[in-house]
């Protein structure tokens, strides 16, 4: 029930972030900051090394394949340091998709990563094959 809460407001911010830009709400007034700035990374997104604004969103979606034996699910992606990019929301699909949102909050770098693995249904088996996912991002 928790990992459907999280898809779900992964999809609102997916729409926003797949639209260009995710607005927040920021103070109005002289000096006031400007509205955050969001990336999606995919699975064509593998190896990249990306830079981001402390405050910009990056949303991490990962397709699985589901067939009629076996499902190529992904990990949920993860952030190696907290501190740079902190994980907001997360979640997998029955098909073996996996998405999360991360919030830069701190200067430096942070590698985000996820795996593929198969999955067989009772009776079936499935190659022993670990798929790595990883994008390196800098906060700037």
């Amino acid at each position: 029930m928790k990992a459907m809460r999280y898809l779900a407001a992964l999809g609102v911010a997916g729409a926003a972030l797949g639209a260009g830009a995710v607005s927040v709400a920021a103070p109005v007034g002289p000096g006031a900051a400007s509205a955050t700035h969001g990336v999606v990374l995919t699975g064509r997104d593998n190896g990249r090394t990306l830079t981001v604004r402390s405050g910009d969103a990056v949303e991490v979606r990962l397709t699985g394949e589901r067939g009629s034996d076996t499902t190529f699910a992904w990990s949920v992606p993860a952030s190696s340091t907290s501190a740079v990019l902190r994980r907001t929301a997360a979640g997998t699909t029955p098909t073996g998709g996996a998405a999360a949102r991360f919030v830069a909050t701190g200067q430096g770098t942070a590698a985000l990563t996820a795996r593929r693995t198969c999955h067989a249904a009772p009776g079936h088996v499935c190659p022993h094959v670990v798929l790595p996912w990883r994008a390196t991002v800098r906060v700037g």
